[in-house]
């Protein structure tokens, strides 16, 4: 298969709805995990909204929720239970944004939905020792977070307020 048929096979196995990681990819059509990190770049690049998170690649879809962007400030130690209060309180964490001096505001796509996902997240930083993109800002971070309304996400709001996350709450516990 040419590489414009192998573009068209990553989009329909993507269209299948389920998330998956670049290895599986390049396994099912017989190529390189690089060669699929081309493609979805090329793919991204000719309009296609696909997401790339640390667990695999998957098309964009809208979201049916409620969504807010809340500032949030802490040490790494407490990542886990930064994310774990937010999806315990109905919350999705979609992605995580810093401001850099240079390059501006980075984001990164996290597409966390619940405990499973924070586990997976706080294994794969722990075991890569990889930083936290909040280091580039002290700590200082935002995320995008979605619930079923805006009930829940007062709830969610309310409850990283109070355990001290909330970067307008100046009483951080460090």
């Amino acid at each position: 298969m040419d590489a414009q048929e192998r573009r068209l096979r990553v989009l329909d196995i993507l269209k299948e709805g389920e998330r998956v990681r670049g290895t599986e990819l390049a396994k099912a059509l017989g190529v390189s995990r690089q060669i699929i990190v081309g493609d979805v770049a090329l793919l991204k690049a000719g309009g296609v909204p696909v997401i790339s998170t640390p667990r695999g690649y998957y098309l964009k879809k809208e979201p049916r929720g409620y969504l807010r962007t809340l500032v949030c400030f802490h040490k790494r130690r407490r990542t886990a239970e930064e994310l774990r209060l937010i999806i315990s309180l109905g919350g999705m964490v979609h992605n995580v944004s810093v401001e850099h001096e240079i390059y501006g505001s980075i984001t990164a796509n996290l597409e966390i939905k619940n405990k499973n996902d924070v586990d997976d997240f706080i294994r794969r930083m722990k075991m890569k020792r990889a930083p936290l993109l909040s280091t580039i800002s002290g700590g200082i971070h935002s995320h995008l977070i979605e619930t079923k309304g805006e009930k829940e996400m007062d709830m969610v709001e309310e409850g990283l307020r109070k355990a001290g996350f909330l970067y307008e709450d100046r009483q951080v516990r460090l």
